[in-house]
């Protein structure tokens, strides 16, 4: 289960950054109402994806049995490098010029295609997947709220640092599914 939660810290990290820049635009009236909003979109779709993941992986395990340890590792290291080379580029949520109930799916579903892609790694793990979905989803509903909270009161300084630490953490979990197979 501690797989999980590490899974669920790494997955959030991305939706979290995003939420640091949500919170630093400064395009919003009250604090709560925008963390709340942005929490529930972000936390919701990053606990679906994970689901389609791990279904999809499902079925392709009767064909790739053999296999399956090294695409989970390929999956997770790719997704990392792409949350580490993310870490040093600027985020499109500044660049926007209003933040509306359609820009917030549009940013959660980017945010969340990584966790769709890590869902079929829960295929190896031997955990209930729609109780790790949901901590995912949990976990990132929490960073989320945060992250724009912190965006409100520091600005952006934290965001790059947190895909990075994402980054990093899937890469280690990618190897260790690669040396524990």
């Amino acid at each position: 289960m501690i797989e999980v939660f590490i899974l669920a810290l790494a997955l959030s990290m991305d939706s979290f950054a995003v939420s640091i820049g949500l919170g630093a635009s400064k395009q919003h009236g009250k604090i709560a109402p925008l963390g709340i909003i942005v929490a529930l979109y972000f936390g919701l779709l990053q606990g679906v994806m994970p689901i389609i993941g791990f279904l999809g992986g499902k079925g392709l395990l009767s064909w790739t049995d053999s296999y399956t340890q090294w695409i989970a590792f390929l999956l997770l290291f790719l997704i990392g490098t792409k949350m580490i080379y993310e870490s040093f580029s600027a985020g499109i949520e500044g660049n926007l010029s209003k933040i509306t109930h359609r820009v917030l799916l549009i940013l959660a579903i980017a945010t969340s295609i990584d966790a769709m892609a890590a869902g079929f790694s829960l295929n190896l793990l031997p955990v209930n997947p729609f109780l790790a979905c949901f901590i995912i989803g949990i976990i990132t509903f929490f960073f989320s709220w945060l992250g724009v909270l912190v965006g409100i009161k520091g600005g952006t300084w934290l965001e790059s640092k947190a895909e990075f630490v994402g980054g990093i953490t899937l890469i280690m979990m990618s190897i260790k599914i690669l040396l524990t197979s």
